[in-house]
């Protein structure tokens, strides 16, 4: 007697399946920073700014890694969606040699330069000595990380975000342990919280990529990577770079004009991107369901076909909603928390104000912001990054001049005038940011989503 098969889980189901456990993933990591932070806190403000310049160089190279994942997850569940789990395999063995080449070259070099990008970032004297203490050690774990990354990414492709939940979960907690064994009772103080961090990181490099070993092994599809296939990593990875780095030059921008603005802006700005971030996790997790659900769903479907083309189309559909219903809920909890609960984050009352309005100003952008991740995971689930890479320079092109225009508006005017036009500033950079540059963002998704030309 035939066995009746097991129905189908709901598409909303399948979201919550990926996006919940992504989610845990993606908070892992910034959890493990904090805890990094907060032990080398107890050395000392030195060893502590130490750590901050060189954490935030080994990062800032981390995330502008992250297309190791994004150009992983579509080719490997397009391959999967079509049933094809020998080419997914190649795809997600491919995205680990290329992580792996580029873990090893990128460390080697910043290992010899690394004095000179501390410098440059301003650190001198024993923060020089500390920063150099905690990058050096950590860039051993640069190679693993990026593993980790890659890996991460093929998993997603085969619809499993658990495990990249578990081994974050698991790394972040075996961290705080290992760190503070070797910060404290074994004595190596800032170096020995990047030595920890290194070890976790090869620890869950092997432990994600073994899962990948083991289908390159059961689908006998060869451990040599092919040079078309590393052709295909770094083709999507170069557009989604300059996707990354033209988010990362608006975000530095921003930074550098409400600097201009004085410290309670600067200040407030600070808390305020910070909660955004929060934010930005939960929706990040509904973008990469997005990535795996419609790659997926593009490998099962024949694109050639209007009844393939209305089911992909309806699968955004549905996770436009998800994303907008999300951005309508953190649109009210963003005011609600800037203007009752301001004071856990700082005892400065201007730096309160301020945080709560740019609040408001954020709680108004979230709908747009939420719409804004989610067509980004559409369209990266679909391969579609060359538009994502020119079209992120354009918006980008067109946030600069505001950004410019703010500046010289506020430094062209006096002291006194500039003390009482302070907030407005810090309001309109905020405006400037929330609704004009993510605005821009949203209108050129937009146009590629509803084209249909991203459907092939």
């Amino acid at each position: 007697m035939s066995k009746t098969p097991e129905p189908r889980p709901s598409l909303n189901r399948q979201i919550l399946a990926l996006a919940v456990p992504a989610f845990g993933a993606l908070i892992a990591e910034p959890l493990l920073v904090l805890a990094d932070s907060a032990i080398v806190g107890h050395l000392g403000s030195l060893q502590l700014a130490g750590l901050t310049l060189g954490s935030t160089v080994a990062h800032t190279v981390v995330g502008l890694m992250i297309f190791l994942a994004y150009s992983t997850t579509p080719a490997v569940a397009r391959a999967f969606g079509a049933g094809d789990a020998s080419g997914a395999y190649r795809a997600a063995r491919n995205g680990l040699w290329v992580a792996l080449g580029l873990g090893v070259l990128i460390a080697a070099g910043l290992a010899v330069g690394a004095r000179g990008v501390l410098t440059a970032l301003g650190a001198q004297g024993d923060v020089l000595t500390y920063g150099l203490a905690y990058l050096l050690p950590s860039l051993v774990g640069l190679p693993g990380m990026l593993l980790v990354l890659a890996a991460t990414g093929a998993l997603r492709g085969f619809q499993d975000t658990k495990t990249p939940l578990y081994v974050a979960t698991g790394g972040a907690a075996v961290n705080v342990v290992l760190s503070w064994v070797l910060v404290y009772p074994v004595g190596l103080g800032v170096a020995g919280s990047a030595i920890a961090t290194a070890a976790v990181q090869w620890g869950m490099a092997l432990v994600l990529s073994a899962r990948v070993v083991v289908g390159v092994r059961t689908y006998a599809v060869g451990f040599a990577p092919d040079g078309p296939g590393l052709a295909a990593v770094f083709k999507v990875g170069s557009w989604l770079m300059l996707r990354a780095v033209s988010m990362r030059i608006a975000l530095l921008a921003t930074v550098f004009v409400v600097t201009a603005q004085g410290p309670a802006n600067l200040a407030a700005y600070q808390l305020t991107l910070s909660f955004f971030n929060l934010l930005a996790f939960a929706l990040d997790a509904l973008a990469i369901a997005a990535q795996a659900l419609l790659g997926k769903e593009m490998g099962a479907q024949n694109l050639a076909t209007p009844a393939g083309k209305g089911a992909v189309v309806q699968l955004k559909n549905r996770l436009v909603r998800w994303s907008l219903g999300f951005g309508l809920l953190t649109a009210l909890i963003c005011p609600a928390l800037g203007f009752g609960l301001a004071w856990i984050f700082t005892p400065d009352p201007e730096v309160q104000r301020l945080f709560a309005l740019s609040l408001l100003v954020l709680g108004v952008g979230q709908p747009l912001a939420a719409y804004v991740f989610i067509l980004d995971g559409v369209l990266i689930g679909a391969a579609d990054v060359r538009y994502l890479g020119t079209a992120a320079l354009c918006t980008l092109a067109v946030y600069t001049p505001v950004l410019v225009g703010l500046h010289l508006w506020f430094v062209g005017q006096d002291a006194g005038a500039q003390v009482q036009l302070a907030t407005l500033a810090y309001l309109l950079l905020w405006c400037a940011y929330a609704l004009w540059y993510m605005g821009a963002r949203a209108l050129t998704l937009w146009w590629r989503a509803h084209s249909g030309v991203w459907i092939r």
